[in-house]
């Protein structure tokens, strides 16, 4: 299917909210170290990238899988296609974390856990920590942990025509969060399967249903669209930060939604030049940029503090270059090991 460039951009925007959030993380620990100080930026909710995530991939599976629906196998092409494109470099990067943990556990500040809930996480089945926290080993993948399950479930639906698969799947995933609310507290991992953050997959589904009848919006409606959306994570941030806690499938999910709608409702493509370039650039990236910042802002944040520079970069020059160092090894690694690797382990999927 065609690019829809403006929401690869908003991918990459994301990445990198999410990106920013732990940059930020590392710069107060790298600051704290030097005996000076760091005051994040908290007026936004730098961890609604993921969010945005869950309503794009909702919408990108209605928008992306079309030929599939209702088509003879259309469940088992689409399980491969996702199975080539989320396990090689998140297996890559949960094994590369292993060995990290293994080797210097100290440098990860977390213990080796055990054998079952090591498998638990590379088969993206929700399983719960020592210490309570229901993550896999390589706690980025907890999103991923919902992205499986919403595939599988999308698989199944696929037999049907688009409208009825997306109406059937949908009241599936509402029924389930509605099951969860009613019968808490469920046993893992029905808990995590019936949590209401899967219904950001129902919006995205839903604009997925809307944008395949037609449905444009002009560039006004799509700016205030966008400026609302923005204007509702900056007050949830700022003045009700207890609503992403106790309703983020509303708090965050909903302007997702909206952001989601206001760039991919265009009557065109909607961007071009240098800059939209650079933009689906690390939009294509934005899975490796998603799973690898963590070791790129981990390993700069050592490296100057070991080389005794801490007290000559300042936190946000930190943020600038470890952001910046994330995205190009992002890039690298989307080129060199995720595209080829997706490529090559879909062909063998192909039968």
């Amino acid at each position: 299917m065609p690019k829809l460039v403006l929401l690869q951009i908003l991918r990459a925007v994301a990445a990198l909210s999410v990106a920013m959030l732990h940059a930020q993380h590392d710069a107060a620990t790298l600051a704290e170290r030097a005996g000076g100080a760091f005051a994040p930026i908290t007026g936004f909710p730098w961890e609604a990238g993921v969010d945005v995530f869950f309503v794009i991939s909702g919408f990108i599976m209605v928008h992306a899988s079309a030929p599939l629906f209702a088509a003879p196998g259309g469940g088992r092409t689409f399980l491969a296609r996702r199975i080539a494109r989320i396990v090689p470099i998140y297996w890559a990067v949960t094994t590369l974390y292993l060995a990290i943990a293994l080797a210097v556990p100290e440098f990860l500040n977390r213990e080796f856990l055990g054998g079952p809930y090591v498998v638990a996480s590379y088969l993206f089945i929700p399983a719960t920590r020592p210490d309570g926290l229901v993550q896999p080993l390589y706690g980025l993948g907890w999103t991923l942990n919902y992205e499986m399950f919403f595939y599988a479930l999308f698989a199944l639906s696929l037999g049907r025509s688009r409208r009825a698969a997306v109406l059937g799947l949908a009241a599936v995933l509402v029924a389930l969060v509605a099951i969860g609310r009613a019968l808490a507290p469920l046993p893992e991992p029905l808990r995590f399967w019936t949590d209401p953050i899967i219904l950001e997959f129902v919006y995205g589904m839903g604009l997925g249903l809307i944008y395949a009848e037609g449905v444009r919006l002009g560039p006004v409606s799509r700016a205030l669209l966008s400026i609302g959306a923005l204007a509702t994570l900056v007050a949830v941030a700022t003045r009700h930060g207890e609503l992403a806690t106790a309703f983020r499938a509303l708090a965050y999910g909903i302007p997702a939604a909206m952001l989601v709608a206001a760039l991919a409702f265009g009557r065109g493509d909607g961007a071009g030049g240098r800059l939209a370039r650079a933009g689906t650039a690390v939009g294509d990236a934005s899975y490796a940029l998603y799973l690898i910042h963590p070791f790129v802002i981990r390993a700069g944040r050592e490296v100057v503090w070991r080389a005794g520079l801490a007290g000559l970069i300042g936190p946000w020059t930190f943020v600038l270059l470890s952001l910046s160092g994330a995205v190009l090894v992002s890039i690298a690694v989307y080129r060199l090991f995720e595209r080829p690797a997706t490529a090559w382990l879909r062909a063998r999927l192909r039968a």
